[in-house]
């Protein structure tokens, strides 16, 4: 029988569901993003935690509240999301861009509101969101108004708290990847689809 249909411990709690990629939308990353996730994976992937709680030990301390059994399955459900974003990531070198003032995937831009107080925020990917620290998804509102955009631009924002004008004061880009082999792909003069 399907393991799917099998209770096997008598832990009734659920487990978290991880978010998904919106269905049709490419996984774009910067490579320091894309670095990130593969070293959450290896940590994940770490033999001395998986023995940890297989042996019914000490839990990783994330995890050091919940039963070894959730734990494992918390730990495996990681794993897995991990991969499946690593194998769909598009990652997207935005040094490519060094000392454009149009504004693309991985930009840092400095834009000030109608009321004139400024903002600035990095335009990411989906799974390097940060927007306690200025890093927003190229799929938000913000970042759709202002791709395209260059430095003294006027783009309007459309969002649920309703429209307002935002003027494009600075735009810059991290250095260009050099690695041999490095990801320097570019998603050139247009808007991300």
């Amino acid at each position: 029988m399907n393991k799917a249909f099998v209770k096997e411990t008598g832990d009734d709690e659920t487990l978290s569901s991880l978010p998904e990629m919106p269905s049709g939308v490419r996984n774009y990353i910067t490579l320091a993003g894309y670095r990130h996730l593969q070293s959450e994976l290896q940590r994940l992937m770490n033999a001395a935690q998986f023995e940890a709680v297989r042996e019914g030990g000490r839990a990783p301390a994330a995890l050091s509240d919940i039963s070894p059994e959730r734990a494992m399955r918390e730990i495996e459900q990681g794993i897995h999301y991990l991969q499946a974003r690593l194998e769909t990531a598009e990652i997207v070198d935005p040094g490519v861009h060094t000392g454009e003032e149009k504004i693309f995937f991985g930009a840092n831009v400095t834009y000030q509101h109608e009321r004139g107080e400024q903002q600035n925020v990095t335009i990411v990917g989906l799974d390097e969101l940060d927007p306690a620290n200025g890093r927003i998804s190229w799929r938000s509102p913000v970042a759709q108004s202002l791709l395209g955009a260059s430095a003294g631009d006027e783009v309007m924002l459309e969002s649920p708290a309703g429209t307002e004008m935002l003027k494009v004061l600075a735009v810059q880009y991290p250095v260009r990847n050099s690695e041999p082999g490095g990801a320097a792909a570019s998603l050139n003069d247009k808007k991300m689809e």
